[in-house]
């Protein structure tokens, strides 16, 4: 495993990776040390794949892009990997509730869930779990008690939310 570090306009963010594949995005440094005590990624700023996604992160907050191409490795259950898949599927600058991901999936009574598949995302931003807010458009967990975070990824994508 591999590590490199992006100065973001919401603060510090660590990628990790495998050879070929982006297996984490920290949204705190506290976060990824937690993380590197088990693991003992080694940090590489210039491989290949870190260095793209540090491209694609910069390329997102100021404004070129709006969706990530890279490669992911996606660890969960099939419940989770189907929400994941959905959160991909929600455009830059919108939301939706965890009651519509729900009714999305078929499944009304998922919501829930749905709310620990996010949790569960090793993948913010990339796998854009800020998109999703209560359906009375507040702001809910988000990366365990980071709703600031939250609120700033939301900000930067000019959406209204209520505090």
């Amino acid at each position: 495993m591999f590590y490199t570090y992006y100065d973001s306009p919401i603060g510090r963010l660590t990628i990790v990776s495998t050879h070929g594949e982006i297996t984490h995005l920290f949204l705190t440094t506290e976060q990824f040390k937690e993380f590197q005590g088990v693991n003992k990624p080694v940090e590489d700023r210039q491989h290949h794949i870190l260095r793209e996604a540090v491209k694609q992160l910069h390329e997102y907050f100021y404004g070129e892009r709006t969706k990530f191409d890279l490669p992911f490795e996606i660890k969960g259950t099939d419940f989770q990997k189907k929400i994941w898949a959905e959160l991909r599927q929600i455009p830059i600058g919108q939301v939706c509730s965890y009651q519509d991901i729900a009714v999305k999936i078929g499944n009304k009574s998922a919501v829930r869930a749905i709310g620990q598949a996010n949790k569960a995302n090793k993948l913010p931003i990339f796998i854009p779990c800020h998109r999703v807010i209560g359906k009375n458009q507040r702001l809910t967990g988000y990366a365990g008690d980071k709703n600031e975070l939250k609120a700033k990824l939301l900000t930067h994508e000019n959406v209204a939310f209520k505090h």
